[in-house]
């Protein structure tokens, strides 16, 4: 059996908050068990995948911008494997949703996601993808993009600064580095599944 433990980079698991859901995953990955060469080939390429995420990035608002200065020199995301940003979500690994989608974007986007290739990941960034942000009431917003994507990590902030988007692809990291990639990660989330799991959304897609 292989014991995995979550790691990144020089920063010790204190330096992140609320590991629970990380701990969660290692110990459903732990209970199950895992053949040591198996294992091993899932630590390595879940290295390679944690340390060359491409993203596709959905910007509408002002949180793009500030992704853009994860590109420039003074962040320089290069450092983490992130800076291929892909203009087709045929190429890229996550989708970061960036700003305020509307009722009218919504079928656009998750057509995007599907096209992206498994294994997929979605970031929301921002008060507006995470939860409607000031326009949460509004008649014509998406009260966050949980409401029609899987969402796996969360970035609140109006917008969040570059660091807390590092912060949060470094939580994206850690995901992918303590899953289960054969038989596990790999594995394509069916759309029938995702609508019988969210049943409420199958009338905006």
């Amino acid at each position: 059996m292989v014991m995995k433990e979550p790691k990144i980079k020089s920063m010790s698991r204190s330096d992140f908050k609320d590991n629970e859901y990380i701990d969660q995953l290692v110990e459903e990955l732990n209970a199950t068990g895992a053949n040591v060469m198996v294992g091993m080939f899932d630590d390595l390429i879940n290295w390679g995948r944690a340390n060359s995420l491409w993203p596709f990035c959905f910007g509408t608002s002002c949180c793009a911008i500030e992704f853009m200065c994860l590109g420039a020199a003074r962040y320089d995301m290069a450092r983490f494997g992130f800076e291929v940003a892909r203009n087709s979500p045929r190429q890229a690994d996550f989708i970061m949703v960036q700003g305020t989608i509307v009722h009218r974007m919504a079928p656009v986007l998750r057509r995007l996601y599907e096209q992206l290739a498994e294994p997929k990941y979605v970031i929301a960034a921002g008060s507006c993808a995470v939860s409607g942000g000031p326009f949460k009431n509004s008649y014509c917003v998406l009260p966050g993009v949980d409401k029609i994507l899987p969402v796996d990590v969360y970035m609140p902030g109006c917008p969040p600064r570059p660091e807390a988007m590092f912060y949060g692809l470094m939580q994206l990291q850690r995901k992918i580095k303590v899953q289960k990639f054969f038989g596990g990660a790999n594995r394509k989330e069916k759309r029938e599944d995702f609508f019988r799991e969210h049943p409420e959304e199958r009338g905006l897609i």
